[in-house]
C-alpha cells in the first residue's frame, strides 16, 4: 500500500538577503512550523530509502521546494520525476547528497534558493538572530607587524569586562600561538559555546596579560550613530549595516537618543547593506513614516499581503537616505517606501535590485535551505527585481573617490564623502 511521506518539522524564518559584500550572517528569532506537504504516492522501495541518511535531507529539500517555491510551474521542470531520480540514487556520504541538492536547485533558475551545509547555516542563523556566542571582540592581522590585533571590543561584552582594549596583541589562544593562525582560524578558536572559557595571552606594550574569559551570548550591533555638527546644522547620522532580529530596537534607541540631543534632521546610511529580515525593515519604516503603504508581498499559497505605516512614527524631521549598488533587499524596501511616500530624499546610486523574499529552514542534519517564497513590491507597484530603486539624486563617484573611501574609512560620513556631502547640502537647503 502506497503512503505519502511523513510530515517533517522545520525551523524557518522570513529572510531578505541581497548583494554579498563579505561572509554574511543574516537570520532572526526562529519559529517552529510543520510542513504538511502533499506529494504523489511512491513505492515501498523509495519509502525505505528515506530512512537511509543522507537521503532524508535530499527529500526534505524536495518537499520544501514542492510546497513553498514561488514559481508554481517550477521553471517547467518535471519536479515529481526529479524526486524519483534523486531517491533512486545511492549516496555514500553527505557531500554527495549536498552536491545533488545544489545541482537540482540550480535548475530552478533562482539564485536565492540555495542550500547551506551545516557550518555555513550556523553562521547564517547566528547573524540573523543578531547574536553570537563568544567574547565580543573583533580581530585583525596588523599589516605592518603581521600580529593578531584587537580592532574593537563590543560594549558590555566579556572582552570589555575583562579589560581587553583595541590595539592589544593576542599572542596565544588556548596556549596555541596565533602566529600560525589566519584571522579566520583565530576567530574560530576564540568563539565557542556560551559558558565555556577561552585562555588568552595578550601583549600590551611591554606588559603581558594572561586572561581567562567566559564566553557568552552577545547581541551584535547592526546600528551605529552619532551627532554631527555641520555649521549651524545638527545632524543625526545613522548607519544601518543589516536587518537582524535586534535591529529595530537598536534603531529606536538611536532615533530617541539623537532627538534628545536636538538634531534638526537625519541621514540614514544604507550603503553596502545586503538586507536581512522583512519585518525589521517594516518596523523601521514605521519609525519614520506616519502614514502610507510600505510594501506588498505576493506568494503562491497566501496571495497578497500589504504592510503599512500605523501612526507610530518617532520623528517627522527631514530625512536623507544614502544608497548604492550594494544596498539590497530589505534596504530597498526601506528606501522605496520613503521615496514613494515622499518621506525622504534618496541620494546615491541605483540599488542592487532584489525583489524576492526567502524562507529559511533548518534540516535534520544541521544543514539549511533558503527558498524563495514570495515577491515584494514597493508602494508604487514597480517590480524592482533586477532593476533596483533609482535615487532621487544620483551621485557618481570618480575612481579616485572610490579609492579614497575604500582606503580611508574615516572619510566616510565626512564632507570628503560625496554622498554624505550631498545629504548635508539637502538638509541645509
Amino acid at each position: 500500500m502506497n503512503k505519502s511521506p511523513k510530515q517533517i518539522s522545520f525551523r524557518h524564518n522570513i529572510l531578505l538577503g541581497g548583494a554579498i559584500r563579505r561572509i554574511s550572517l543574516i537570520c532572526a528569532t526562529a519559529q517552529i512550523a510543520t510542513l504538511a506537504t502533499f506529494v504523489p504516492s511512491f513505492t515501498a522501495h523509495l519509502r525505505t530509502t528515506l530512512e537511509d541518511s543522507p537521503k532524508t535531507v535530499v527529500d526534505e529539500v524536495w518537499q520544501i521546494v514542492n510546497r513553498e517555491f514561488v514559481d508554481q510551474q517550477f521553471n517547467s521542470l518535471d519536479w515529481e520525476n526529479i524526486r524519483e531520480e534523486l531517491l533512486a540514487r545511492q549516496y555514500s556520504n553527505s557531500e554527495e547528497a549536498y552536491l545533488a541538492i545544489r545541482k537540482v536547485l540550480k535548475e530552478l533558475g533562482d539564485p536565492y534558493t540555495r542550500f547551506l551545509e551545516p557550518k555555513k547555516f550556523e553562521v547564517l542563523t547566528n547573524k540573523t538572530f543578531g547574536e553570537l556566542s563568544g567574547i565580543g571582540v573583533s580581530i585583525t592581522i596588523n599589516e605592518e607587524t603581521q600580529i593578531l590585533t584587537v580592532a574593537q571590543t563590543l560594549k558590555d561584552s566579556p572582552a570589555m569586562k575583562a579589560g581587553i582594549q583595541p590595539g592589544d596583541q593576542i599572542i596565544k589562544i588556548n596556549n596555541k600561538l596565533t602566529s600560525l593562525m589566519s584571522r579566520e582560524q583565530a576567530a574560530a578558536e576564540i568563539s565557542g559555546e556560551a559558558g565555556t572559557n577561552v585562555e588568552l595571552e595578550v601583549l600590551r606594550g611591554d606588559e603581558t596579560l594572561f586572561l581567562s574569559i567566559t564566553r557568552a551570548k552577545i547581541e551584535v550591533p547592526s546600528v551605529s550613530y552619532e551627532l554631527k555638527e555641520e555649521g549651524q546644522l545638527r545632524v543625526g547620522y545613522i548607519q544601518l549595516d543589516e536587518f537582524s532580529a535586534h535591529t529595530a530596537q537598536q534603531m529606536k534607541g538611536a532615533i530617541e537618543d539623537l532627538q534628545t540631543q536636538g538634531v534638526s534632521g537625519f541621514v540614514l546610511d544604507l550603503r553596502g547593506n545586503p538586507g536581512g529580515l522583512l519585518f525589521a525593515s517594516v518596523d523601521i519604516a514605521r519609525m519614520f513614516l506616519e502614514n502610507g503603504k510600505i510594501v506588498k508581498t505576493s506568494n503562491r499559497g497566501e496571495g497578497d499581503r500589504e504592510f503599512s505605516a500605523n501612526r507610530t512614527a518617532l520623528t517627522d524631521l527631514p530625512l536623507v537616505v544614502l544608497v548604492d549598488r550594494n544596498s539590497a533587499s530589505a534596504s530597498e524596501i526601506l528606501a522605496a517606501a520613503f521615496k514613494d511616500n515622499g518621506r525622504a530624499t534618496i541620494v546615491g546610486d541605483r540599488t542592487f535590485g532584489k525583489g524576492t523574499v526567502q524562507s529559511v529552514h533548518s534540516l535534520s542534519d544541521g544543514s539549511g535551505l533558503a527558498v524563495t517564497v514570495s515577491r515584494y513590491y514597493p508602494p508604487s507597484g514597480i517590480d524592482i527585481n533586477r532593476h533596483g530603486v533609482s535615487p532621487d539624486i544620483m551621485v557618481e563617484l570618480t575612481r579616485e573617490d572610490k579609492k579614497q573611501l575604500r582606503n580611508n574609512p574615516d572619510l566616510v560620513a565626512t564632507t570628503k564623502d560625496p554622498y554624505y556631502a550631498r545629504a548635508i547640502a539637502i538638509l541645509t537647503e
